[in-house]
This record gives structure tokens, C-alpha cells and sequence, in this order.
């Protein structure tokens, strides 16, 4: 049920299924060979020494060639391969958690004349038009520099069309880098109502209707989808996703999302159940094929996809969704919440 742009089901997109089955392959063979060699030398020629020659000769061997060979291999060898794959795990998802990690000076501080140049792909996946009034782009320039809770602040001061900013802003704050999951979950829930509220002014604004969307589907990950589907949260999503995509047909994170919706809703209750919901596997799919169409270099996009196709039909997607998971890794992101993608799908990658 999770809209696009990371956990969840996307956290968040939600761990990705399809990295998790590649990662349990990788684990399975990198432990094999560093236990093998260590003890097989060690006690090999040690008590076979010691016991032969009596004791006057014993300890004159055993200390000589047991303390010789054991520092001399395990640590050339077991340091040698462990230290050199833990730091490569730690930095890779510490992006997805460190407030630090999307700061203006991570090279995404443009000007407006920049900004505006870059705005159509930077925007391609919500496709919202350049804004009318400089206070919202302003907003707009302390979201893509990765100052979220500032572009939030920013938004809010600014009304109108600032609203999307902010509740933009503060939704991926609290998906990527709140760790408290109260407050990641308040934050969720006032977006949503921001955005309820928003379409009230600007019934035709389609990220009013997608952001309320996407924060109802992060915080439904959050307390179980099967929770969310009793609240009765699942036909809101859906509804609020149909809505932006009827408003705004070219709409790629509505489209993932709602594709993610299908998906989620069939992996968790299964194809029956699911269509009391509204779910089926076919339009699921279709809504993942269009968002990869639509805005096939977004890392979130590549993710959810990679994500929804194996919830839907399983194994048989697996090295479909590995591909996937590899090119968001290999791209290079153009602002703060890219980075953050493309540092999650590595991430994953390395599990």
C-alpha cells in the first residue's frame, strides 16, 4: 500500500524482497571461508606434538610452532576479508537515518536559475509545475538542497501552493530520517490532514490528493497494513491515488504508488481478500509498467517496481527486480532525496 518515494513500501520503500533473496545468497557464501581455514591448522599440529615428545621436550615444541602458525593466520586472514565488507555496509545505509546526510553543502544548493533548468527532471516523477511565487521556490531550493525541515517551515509560511512543498518535505523527513517511530508516524498523519485540507482550496491540485496518499500508505506500513486495511485506510489511498492520476495522467510516483497499493494489499491478505479492497493483480501491474514508462531514471520508482512485481508474482520477477535494484544503485542523484534513494538501493544491494 506504500506510495512511492522509500521505506516503506518503497522505509522504509519497505525492504525490498527482491535484495533480501540476493542477500541471503551472498551470506551464504562469504562466511564458508573464513571459519575453514582458521581451525583447521591451529589444532592440527599443536596436540599432535605436545603428547608425543615427554614433557621435558613439550614445552620447548608446543610453544614454539602452536603461537607461531595461530597469529600468523587468523588474523591474516580473517581481518583481511571482514573489515573490508563491514565498512562498506555501515556508510551505505547510514544516508537512510543521518539527518546530516542531505545537507545543502552536499553540492544541491542551486540557485533559481538552476533550479528552474533542472526542474523538469527533478519533478518528473510528481510533476509539479514551476512555482508562481518566489517564496515557493524558495521552499522548493531548501527541499532539494536537503534541508527538509526548513523547506517545511518555508512552505507553511508561504500558503497556497507552499503546502505541497511542505507537506512533501515533511513527509520525507519523516520516512527517511526521523528514527523515533511516534513521531515519524504523527508526522505521517499530519500530513495527510494538511493535504485533506489543501483539497479543499485546490480540489484540482494533484499532489494534494497524492501526498495525503502517501502519507496515509507510510503510515499504514507502520502500524501493519492489516491494521490500516481495518481503519478503513486502503479505500482512502486508493481513492486519493486515482484522483491524482485522473487530475495529472503523467503523475509517475501516483502510479507507482497506487501499483505498490495493489501489491502490498495482495502480499499481505491474499488475491481474495484483497479485492474487497479493491486490489487485483492485474491492475497492479499495469500501474508499475506505466510508472516505469513515465519516469524510468528515478531510483524510488525502480525500487517500488522491483518491489511490487515480485509481491505480485513472486520468484519468477526475482531477476527482473535485481536489475532494477542495480540500475537505482548506479544512478547519479541530481538533488537530497535522490541521494537518499540511491544510498538506500546500494544499501539493500549489500544486505
Amino acid at each position: 500500500m506504500a506510495p512511492a518515494t522509500p521505506k516503506t513500501p518503497a522505509k522504509k520503500t519497505s525492504p525490498a524482497p527482491a535484495v533480501k533473496k540476493v542477500a541471503a545468497k551472498a551470506a551464504a557464501k562469504a562466511p564458508a571461508k573464513a571459519p575453514a581455514k582458521a581451525p583447521a591448522k591451529v589444532p592440527a599440529k599443536a596436540p599432535a606434538k605436545a603428547p608425543a615428545k615427554a614433557p621435558a621436550k613439550a614445552p620447548a615444541k608446543a610453544p614454539a610452532k602452536a603461537p607461531a602458525k595461530a597469529p600468523a593466520k587468523a588474523p591474516a586472514k580473517a581481518p583481511a576479508k571482514a573489515p573490508a565488507k563491514a565498512p562498506a555496509k555501515a556508510p551505505a545505509k547510514a544516508p537512510a537515518k543521518a539527518p546530516a546526510a542531505p545537507k545543502a553543502q552536499a553540492g544541491f544548493a542551486y540557485d533559481d536559475a538552476t533550479l528552474k533548468a533542472l526542474w523538469p527532471e527533478l519533478h518528473r516523477g510528481d510533476a509539479e509545475p514551476w512555482p508562481k511565487s518566489a517564496a515557493v521556490v524558495e521552499a522548493w531550493r531548501l527541499f532539494h538542497a536537503g534541508d527538509f525541515k526548513a523547506a517545511m517551515a518555508a512552505g507553511l509560511k508561504a500558503g497556497g501552493d507552499g503546502l505541497t512543498v511542505a507537506n512533501k518535505a515533511q513527509a520525507i523527513q519523516a520516512n527517511y530520517l526521523e528514527k523515533n517511530e511516534k513521531a515519524k508516524l504523527d508526522a505521517f498523519l499530519a500530513v495527510a490532514a494538511r493535504a485533506e485540507a489543501q483539497q479543499a482550496s485546490q480540489p484540482n491540485n494533484p499532489n494534494a490528493h497524492y501526498l495525503e496518499a502517501y502519507a496515509l500508505g507510510r503510515y499504514s506500513q507502520g502500524i501493519s497494513i492489516a491494521e490500516a486495511l481495518v481503519q478503513g485506510l486502503g479505500v482512502k489511498i486508493k481513492s486519493a491515488l486515482e484522483r491524482a492520476i485522473a487530475l495529472q495522467p503523467k503523475h509517475a510516483d501516483a502510479h507507482v504508488a497506487l501499483g505498490a497499493f495493489h501489491a502490498e494489499v495482495i502480499d499481505k491478505v491474499g488475491r481474495l481478500l484483497a479485492r474487497g479492497q479493491g486490489a487485483d493483480l492485474r491492475t497492479g501491474l499495469q500501474m508499475l509498467d506505466t510508472a516505469l514508462k513515465l519516469n524510468p531514471k528515478s531510483a524510488i520508482t525502480l525500487m517500488e517496481c522491483a518491489n511490487g512485481y515480485v509481491m505480485l508474482e513472486g520468484d519468477k520477477r526475482m531477476p527482473e527486480a535485481e536489475k532494477l535494484y542495480a540500475s537505482a544503485a548506479a544512478l547519479t542523484p541530481r538533488d537530497a532525496m535522490e541521494r537518499l534513494d540511491v544510498e538506500m538501493a546500494k544499501a539493500e544491494l549489500e544486505d
